[in-house]
């Protein structure tokens, strides 16, 4: 265990945090550290983009790094939205921006490989967190030395606090 100071410092690491800001999911936008969000989670597709990298299945997802991806989504079923080829007739995924890794091509071919298991927006092993719907921005001056920080707090931990669910902040009148 690192030392800080005197005494060994607390193992920070078995916490997982829980929400982001859509600002911090878009810091991440470099293929080797691809986060998006979608329908109020977070993903972390690095490992994705590892494993099929030079796949050209990877460009919409690429294109999409750091960004919130719901529109791609039913919200009701939490799958690709899906629509009726006019072509075909058949139910195909829609792809406006092209077919990517674990959709399926447009016509049966004997070369797609679908013994991928579970497509990667339907498993859990990618997400890191919760998005947080909304941010605030809280000023902190300190007014010895004319210092003034700006954080940005999520609305989800500031109502924790405001509804007194810190158990620091109890207090029992009677």
């Amino acid at each position: 265990m690192p030392r800080r100071g005197l005494v060994a410092g607390p193992d920070f690491g078995c916490f997982k945090r829980r929400y982001f800001t859509p600002s911090e999911v878009a810091e991440h936008n470099q293929p080797e550290d691809l986060w998006v969000s979608y329908l109020g989670f977070v993903y972390n597709l690095t490992p994705l983009v590892q494993e099929f990298k030079g796949d050209l299945l990877l460009k919409p997802i690429l294109e999409v790094a750091g960004q919130d991806i719901s529109h791609w989504f039913d919200p009701k079923t939490k799958d690709i939205r899906k629509h009726i080829d006019p072509l075909t007739g058949c139910v195909r995924y829609r792809t406006p921006r092209g077919r990517f890794v674990h959709i399926p091509p447009p016509l049966p071919r004997s070369d797609w490989a679908n013994d991928f298991g579970i497509p990667w927006w339907k498993g859990l092993n990618y997400q890191v967190g919760r998005l947080s719907a909304q941010t605030r921005n809280i000023r902190i001056i300190n007014t010895l030395t004319s210092q003034e920080h700006t954080l940005e707090l999520y609305m989800e931990i500031w109502e924790e606090f405001e509804h007194g669910s810190n158990p620091g902040r109890k207090w029992d009148p009677g």
